[in-house]
């Protein structure tokens, strides 16, 4: 069974439609992408049998060429205001199907401009239980459907978005799109890059804290260093810290958790060749992977942010 628009049912509200709209504007984010808009509107609706607005011509089809592309004029954002298209009140359906289309590898060619695209969308869907996630690839370029959300699955994602933004890093930006999409989908490609992206934070973490380290210093001992840079581990903990027992098997836990992460990935992520046989992981294990590593690595990111830098 799957989860991809079974019914109409109104859960996208107007409220998220007009901030997925006022953004793309702002952004300056063409829908159509590399296509122009009638070539868009033909992979999604008839244009041939959709009225024209323009008395002058018999259908929408020569009446949205004349406009948009031989004489460019009008909002570039019009096709979410025109009742023949239903996007801004219409069923849910409509919209989402709307949006997949916009990241379409025959839409967009840019695989970059696809992650950043889908992170967006994302970002204002998911508040309504929504969010694209990768259903399948053409010629080794994602095709994204929409899907509703498990109660709460978003939250750990939502988390590491605050991340990305506040790093402003096009590399975490895709680590996290890439996250969204591959939980349902690719859950060996999820849990990889769960890995991937404590990793990224913990190098941060050094970097910014002019802490040298060796690029190629196991995961364990790198989480352990910025640990230890942040003085998280019991051992460099001030004394009256050390007086709560509770704060120390907890801090002793997150320094472990690195460990098993690692085992986690090499057992079920990509990254490594397994053998013929070897099971594949289904989305709960993703799910739990993922959770379990930006819920860690947000709260190492906080702790940094929190903390003064050294002179």
């Amino acid at each position: 069974m799957t989860n991809e628009i079974p019914y109409v049912v109104r859960a996208v509200t107007e409220v998220t439609r007009r901030a997925i709209i006022h953004e793309l504007a702002l952004a300056q984010i063409p829908w159509s992408g590399n296509l122009d808009e009638p070539a868009f509107l033909n992979r999604l609706y008839r244009l041939r049998d959709l009225p024209s607005s323009d008395r002058r011509f018999a259908d929408a089809a020569d009446d949205i060429w004349q406009h948009r592309v031989n004489n460019q004029d009008g909002d570039n954002d019009w096709v979410f205001f025109d009742s023949r298209f239903d996007l801004l009140n219409g069923s849910d359906e409509v919209f989402l199907r709307f949006l997949a289309e916009m990241v379409h590898p025959v839409v967009r060619r840019d695989p970059n401009e696809v992650l950043k695209l889908v992170e967006l969308l994302n970002r204002h869907l998911t508040v309504d239980g929504w969010e694209l996630v990768e259903r399948m690839r053409i010629s080794a370029r994602p095709v994204f459907v929409a899907r509703r959300l498990l109660n709460g699955a978003s939250l750990p994602i939502d988390s590491a978005h605050l991340v990305s933004r506040a790093l402003d890093a096009d590399y975490v930006t895709r680590q996290i799109a890439r996250l969204e999409s591959a939980i349902g989908t690719d859950p060996e490609l999820a849990i990889g890059t769960a890995k991937e992206f404590v990793e990224t934070v913990c190098k941060t973490i050094l970097k910014e804290r002019s802490q040298p380290y060796d690029q190629g210093l196991e995961f364990p001992k790198l989480v352990r260093a910025a640990l230890r840079t942040l003085k998280l581990l019991p051992e460099e903990m001030p004394d009256q810290a050390k007086s709560s027992e509770t704060i120390r098997n907890l801090l002793n836990r997150l320094a472990a958790l690195s460990q098993d992460l690692a085992e986690f990935r090499n057992r079920f992520g990509t990254g490594h060749g397994k053998h013929a046989s070897t099971k594949s992981p289904s989305s709960r294990h993703a799910r739990l992977a993922v959770g379990a590593a930006i819920t860690f690595a947000v709260f190492l990111f906080e702790t940094h942010q929190e903390q003064a830098l050294p002179p």
